[in-house]
């Protein structure tokens, strides 16, 4: 039964890869008002969902100690390490040419997923809760990042349909995740507990680091205000299902 909600999650985060199809009829100056609306949902949402039930419910598992937020503190760390490095790699090659990017782009994607997966199965393997707790977190999350991974695609030099398949196979890590962290967390129940801090902090650093500047950008007090209160609408979803 357990198995059977991962893969439906998983399934449904790996087909919020193919959003990137509403570019193809949505007008430019409609979509990116959008973003940013889904942007200061998925901050909220994931803030809401790293606090509020993956961190806490660690805590319950193994207690409280003083070392168990090194956990929190190493997920937020390995993102910022990755996202240095997939920085200094896109200014390393725009440089020569645009192409490899792309696939720098995918690999990222597919990895993040991958991750994504883990932590939706280890939340599922706590309760039910948890698990739709931390898929919708990355639903919201994932869907302002699949629309820009596909204009990047696009402008990387790939066709609209070869950025959509891609994308997708990307997104299908996610699945993989789900269906490995099963398997594996089955014989290491103890590590679930880790991997809900480590997956926390992910979701710490890509509220934090990523998403709430883009908020912070936007110009003229009444988005400002509309978009803090999108937020906290974000924070409140995350209250309403634990």
């Amino acid at each position: 039964m357990v198995l059977i909600q991962i893969l439906i999650a998983t399934l449904a985060i790996s087909l919020i890869s193919l959003v990137g199809v509403l570019l193809l009829s949505v007008k430019e100056e409609w979509l990116t008002k959008a973003l940013a609306s889904l942007v200061a949902l998925a901050a909220g949402t994931l803030l809401g969902a790293a606090f509020l039930h993956l961190v806490p419910e660690a805590i319950e598992q193994v207690g409280a100690y003083s070392g168990i937020f090194l956990y929190v503190l190493l997920g937020f760390i390995f993102f910022f390490i990755l996202e240095q490095f997939l920085y200094w790699q896109y200014h390393h090659n725009m440089v020569q040419r645009i192409q490899p990017f792309s696939y720098l782009i995918l690999f990222s994607d597919g990895l993040h997923n991958f991750l994504d997966g883990l932590a939706i199965a280890a939340s599922f393997m706590v309760s039910f809760p948890l698990g739709m707790a931390t898929t919708l977190a990355v639903a919201v999350h994932e869907i302002p990042q699949e629309l820009g991974d596909f204009g990047a695609l696009v402008y990387g030099g790939l066709s609209r349909r070869q950025a959509l398949t891609f994308n997708y196979l990307s997104g299908i890590m996610a699945i993989v995740g789900g269906i490995i962290g099963f398997f594996v967390f089955s014989h290491m129940q103890t590590s679930i507990a880790y991997l809900l801090l480590f997956a926390g902090g992910s979701f710490i650093y890509i509220a934090a680091a990523d998403l709430i500047p883009i908020i912070k950008q936007e110009a003229g007090l009444r988005r400002s205000i509309m978009h803090f209160f999108i937020f906290l609408v974000g924070i409140a979803s995350m209250l309403v299902i634990e």
